[in-house]
């Protein structure tokens, strides 16, 4: 293939994150890159994609940059861009904890597994497995038997772990997320309030996936990604679907986001039901008069009323 998708991050000191992103924006446009990075005093979080010559150009760049020093890549093999622009943003922090004392990862963090030592630890009774991430990146895919937090963003995962408390005091925590950068500082706050015994997959999932003895093995479903591809395959050895389609339940990994502009909200979805409910997520937003469905496909009025008819007649028959 020739494209390739980086992944990265890198916790450092940027002094002027604003200045740096205005240059770095610029340096990725001229290499022809295109993505999307998020640049704080704190370091750099990124995804891009590009040729094999214009990737290869950019790590050996960041490589070069004594910023970055032993900052870590990972490669994803593309047949075409899997961003449509190239955007890098100054932010105050690269991933949000809202907590009044922040964690420093490079001062305090959870101990680093490596895939196969991950893979081992996770099997043993003495271990809870926690999701990091969102519940919409769960649904579509995680490791058998891991919990799925019900927070909807990354800061509410600390409140979550204080109301359940009981669920982890005495248990070997590990967690995890898609490339390592929020259990940085999640697993960092979990020694931080006591939990002593508590460690990350080194890497994310993304590294899980490519390590050539463990294969990607315990995990179910697709790695939801935060680019055009939307969901990867991880494991190597088996595929379980676990996504299940918003409107009728069945196995689904397929996602989309709500017709409706003021919605936009991510579901699990196959093609035919995305059609017949006119890609809304509830009948109110297959109504949306801007829906965006029914403009990409270019659908007559009659055809949009007739659709909608069926839908509340079996809306109506429930």
């Amino acid at each position: 293939m020739d494209y390739r998708v980086l992944l990265y991050y890198h916790y450092t000191t940027i002094e002027d994150p604003a200045a740096f992103s205005e240059e770095h924006l610029a340096f990725c446009k001229e290499l022809g890159l295109k993505g999307r990075i998020l640049v704080a005093n704190e370091g750099i979080n990124g995804t891009c994609s590009g040729t094999i010559e214009q990737t290869d150009a950019y790590m050996e760049a960041m490589k070069q940059n004594p910023l970055f020093e032993g900052i870590v890549f990972k490669i994803d093999e593309a047949k075409e861009h899997t961003f449509k622009k190239m955007h890098v943003r100054p932010r105050p922090e690269l991933v949000n904890l809202s907590l009044e004392d922040d964690v420093n990862p490079n001062e305090l963090t959870g101990r680093y597994l490596s895939p196969k030592e991950f893979y081992e630890e996770m099997q043993r009774e003495d271990t809870i497995v926690l999701d990091a991430r969102n519940t919409y990146e769960y649904d579509v895919g995680h490791f058998r038997g891991a919990i799925r937090p019900d927070v909807e963003t990354f800061r509410d995962l600390p409140n979550w772990v204080r109301e359940n408390r009981h669920m982890l005091e005495g248990k070997r925590v590990l967690t995890y997320c898609t490339g390592g950068i929020r259990c940085e500082k999640f697993s960092g706050w979990l020694v931080r309030e006591g939990f002593e015994d508590a460690a990350q997959l080194h890497g994310g999932i993304a590294s899980y996936g490519k390590d050539p003895e463990v294969k990607g093995q315990l995990w179910d479903g697709q790695m939801y990604v935060f680019d055009e591809r939307l969901t990867v395959p991880i494991n190597q050895v088996e595929h379980v679907v676990v996504g299940k389609d918003h409107y009728d339940g069945t196995p689904c990994e397929r996602y989309i986001n709500c017709a409706s502009p003021d919605c936009n909200k991510q579901i699990i979805a196959s093609e035919e039901n995305e059609a017949k409910h006119l890609g809304g997520c509830t009948i109110e937003c297959t109504k949306d008069e801007r829906n965006r469905y029914i403009v990409r496909h270019e659908l007559s009025t009659e055809e949009v009323e007739a659709r909608i008819a069926a839908l509340e007649n079996e809306l109506a028959a429930r």
